[in-house]
Formats: structure tokens, C-alpha cells, sequence
């Protein structure tokens, strides 16, 4: 397994042969360039994960990519010009890779703000790890995860929320994604709590910046 961190929760992975593209949204790099992809996938509608403007570029460049998004984005996607499709509940394979969609919906930002779809999801292919990106959500269940990307800061999430996710999900290794509106200071302090107070065994790795790094 390959993984690229393209900025906040955009993350190509590439795993059984398979090369799949999730959340390019307003707050990643400039993701247009990204070619033989596969599979993109969209957790929710939000736009630092859902990039209205740059989105059909990409899709045009990699036609062969099958689309695969949440309920609520759909509509959105349709309107972009984008043949999408929601996640099926058993799951997408992509030659031999399968994408398994985990969670309903969007953590709660504040009362007044109406909560969204929201679909993780779990990749896994024959003797490579396996892999689960939450979207904007601590409560999906995606089973023994061996490498785990986890929000590090949101306006819906507490640190001692990512601390205990990283307890729960107990995955070997683990990187920070949705730290878009961190500072460095602030990226550092909140690395440190991931480290310090999450899962002690989780070997917590930075990958920005750091372009593919082989995993497993």
C-alpha cells in the first residue's frame, strides 16, 4: 500500500493495484494533475471535502474512474455534470480492491446546523493493509483496521474526541488528515496529544507533504 496525503482530507491510496482518490476538497493541493485513478470518492457534501470547482476536472481527466459518494452528494455531483453513484451496502470492488462504505452520517457541528451524510470507508485487498478514512465522523464501525487516517482538528471534534477514536479504532498505524485550519503551532500541539494521550501502540506518522509513502 502507497498513500499520499494531498492536504487536509484528501488522501490517494493506492492498494491492490488499485489507485483511489477521497475528499478532493477546497482545502487540498492542486489534485487536477492526479492521473489512473480508479476510484474517487466523496464522504459528504461539505466543501473542503467536496470541491465544486476543480472536481469536474478531474473526473474528466480520469474517465475511467468510477465515482461513488454519499446519499446527499449525489444530487450535487449530478449537477456538476458528474455520473456518480451512492456506495451499494455491499460494498464496490475495483479489480482487487474493495471499497466498503462505513457510517450514515455527519457529526454533530452545533444544533442549528443541520447534519449531512456521511460515509466512510474501509478499503482492503488481498495481502495488503487495510485502510479507513472516517470522513467528518468518529462513529462509523469499520471492524480491525490496520492503517487509520483520523481527523486531528474540526470544528465538530474535541482533542480528547480524536484521542479516544484513536483508542478505539486501536489500528497499528495512523496519520493525521482534516488539520486545514491548524496553525503549525497548533498542528504540532495537537500531533503531540494524538501521540501522547491516543493509543500508545498506534505508531502515529505525519505523511504531509511527504508524497507516496509505502505503508505495510
Amino acid at each position: 500500500m502507497e498513500i499520499t496525503h494531498l492536504g487536509h482530507a484528501c488522501v490517494l491510496v493506492q492498494s491492490g493495484g488499485a489507485r483511489v482518490l477521497i475528499d478532493p476538497g477546497g482545502f487540498a493541493e492542486d489534485f487536477r494533475s492526479v492521473r489512473e485513478l480508479d476510484a474517487i470518492v466523496i464522504t459528504h457534501q461539505h466543501a473542503d471535502h467536496l470541491d465544486r470547482a476543480r472536481l469536474p476536472e478531474l473526473v474528466r481527466a480520469n474517465s475511467q474512474a468510477v465515482v461513488l459518494c454519499d446519499p446527499d452528494s449525489l444530487p450535487i455531483l449530478t449537477e456538476l455534470g458528474i455520473e456518480a453513484s451512492r456506495h451499494p451496502e455491499e460494498g464496490t470492488v475495483v479489480g482487487d480492491t474493495r471499497l466498503e462504505p462505513v457510517g450514515h452520517i455527519h457529526a454533530l457541528i452545533h444544533d442549528d446546523i443541520p447534519r449531512v451524510s456521511n460515509v466512510g470507508l474501509l478499503i482492503t485487498a488481498r495481502s495488503e493493509p487495510t485502510f479507513y478514512h472516517p470522513g467528518d465522523s468518529l462513529e462509523g464501525e469499520p471492524g480491525a483496521v490496520d492503517v487509520l487516517a483520523f481527523p486531528l482538528q474540526a470544528p465538530w471534534q474535541r482533542s480528547r474526541d480524536m484521542t479516544a477514536f484513536l483508542r478505539r479504532i486501536a489500528a497499528p498505524v495512523a496519520f493525521p488528515i482534516h488539520d486545514g485550519l491548524l496553525s503549525p503551532v497548533g498542528r504540532d500541539l495537537y500531533l503531540t496529544q494524538a501521540r501522547g494521550l491516543g493509543r500508545r501502540e498506534t505508531d502515529v506518522r505525519d505523511l504531509a507533504r511527504a508524497g507516496a509513502v509505502p505503508i505495510g
